[in-house]
C-alpha cells in the first residue's frame, strides 16, 4: 500500500534533515559534489540519486534493527533480506522505499552478547538507561521530532578509556556508542551520471585524481558474485570527539559510498534512456558491505 502523501512529505523532511547535518559532519560529500559540478557532470547536488543510506546499531533490549525500522516502515519502506557478518558479529536488513526516487536504507546491529564479558558490561553501562523502545513515544508524523531523535543521545557520552577498550574489540561498537544514530554514509549512484563517469572504475579514478582517499579494504572496488553490484566508498574522516571525562581523542566520522548497479541480463536490450531502477541489479551483497563496513575502521583512517 502507498503511504499517504503527507507521510511521504514527513519522510523528505526527515531525510532532509539528515542529509544537512551529515554534510556538515562530513567535509568529503561537499567536496565532491563540488568536484563533480566543476568538472560539469551535474549541474547541482540534486542533480544525484541517492542509491542508499545506512545506519548502525546496538543490538540490545529496546534498541538495534527492531526498534530503529519502526521509523522507516512508518513511511512505507519495506523489509527485504538480512545479511549475517560473522566476523564483525554484525546482523543487517535492507529496505526498499515507497516509491523509486527515495533512497534504499540499510540498517546494522550489533550482536553485542558475542562480545567479551567486558565489552558487553561497557556496553550495558550506558544502554541499560534505556528501558523502553524510545521509538514507540515519538511521533512518527513530525518530522521535527523525528529529526530530533536521529540527532539527540540515547545514553550518556562514554568516557575515552571506555571507548578505546571497546575499539581494540569491535570498531563497530566504538563508533556507535559515541556517534549513535547519525548518518553512516550515503551512496551516490555512478550509473546515473554521464558518460566517462557512470562505471566505478571511472568514478574512483576521477576521485583519486581529485585526492580524495578511497577504503581499500578488499580492494577499492568491491564486486559481488553476479557481477552486478559494485562499490566503493571514501575513509571516514576524522573528528575531534570530546568525552565524559574531558578529555578528547580522534575518532573516525561517517563517509561516502559509490554504487554503481548494473543492468540486469533479461534488460540488456533497452537503450539508455528507458532503463529505470527496476531495470538494474537490487538489493545489497554482504562481501562487499563487509569490506565497506571498514571505512571507520583505524586500518582505513590511519593511512597516510
Amino acid at each position: 500500500m502507498t503511504p499517504s502523501s503527507n507521510r511521504l512529505q514527513t519522510l523528505d523532511a526527515v531525510l532532509d534533515g539528515l542529509m544537512s547535518r551529515y554534510r556538515e559532519r562530513v567535509p568529503d560529500v561537499l567536496g565532491i559534489i563540488n568536484a563533480l559540478v566543476d568538472e560539469k557532470v551535474i549541474p547541482s547536488a540534486d542533480a544525484i540519486e541517492n542509491d542508499h543510506i545506512a545506519f548502525r546499531t546496538m543490538g540490545v533490549p529496546s534498541l538495534g534493527i527492531q526498534s530503529f525500522e519502526k521509523i522507516f516502515l512508518h513511511y512505507g519502506y519495506e523489509k527485504r533480506e538480512p545479511y549475517d557478518f560473522k566476523e564483525k558479529k554484525l546482523n543487517a536488513y535492507w529496505y526498499s522505499p515507497p516509491k523509486p526516487h527515495y533512497p534504499r536504507i540499510f540498517v546494522s546491529e550489533l550482536r553485542v552478547r558475542d562480545l567479551s564479558d567486558e565489552a558487553q558490561h561497557i556496553i550495558y553501562r550506558y544502554t541499560d538507561s534505556v528501558v523502553f523502545d524510545p521509538v514507540d513515544g515519538l511521533d512518527l508524523d513530525d518530522a521535527q521530532a523525528v529529526d530530533q531523535f536521529l540527532h539527540q543521545p540515547l545514553w550518556q557520552t562514554p568516557t575515552r578509556e571506555d571507548y578505546l577498550t571497546l575499539l581494540a574489540e569491535s570498531e563497530y561498537a566504538a563508533w556507535v556508542i559515541y556517534n549513535r544514530y547519525y548518518l553512516n554514509h550515503f551512496t551516490i549512484s555512478v550509473h546515473n551520471l554521464k558518460p566517462g563517469y557512470n562505471t566505478i572504475q571511472a568514478f574512483t579514478d576521477f576521485l583519486e585524481k581529485r585526492g580524495f582517499k578511497l577504503n581499500n579494504a578488499g580492494g577499492k572496488i568491491k564486486i559481488s558474485p553476479d557481477g552486478g553490484l559494485l562499490q566503493a566508498s571514501t575513509v571516514a574522516q576524522l573528528l575531534d570527539a570530546e568525552f565524559a571525562n574531558g578529555q578528547t581523542h580522534r575518532i573516525a566520522g561517517s563517509y561516502v559510498e559509490f554504487a554503481e548497479r548494473r543492468v540486469l541480463p533479461e534488460f540488456q536490450h533497452l537503450p539508455p534512456d528507458q532503463i529505470r531502477r527496476e531495470h538494474r541489479r537490487d538489493g545489497f551483497e554482504a562481501g562487499n558491505a563487509d569490506k565497506i563496513f571498514e571505512s571507520t575502521f583505524t586500518s582505513q583512517t590511519g593511512k597516510s
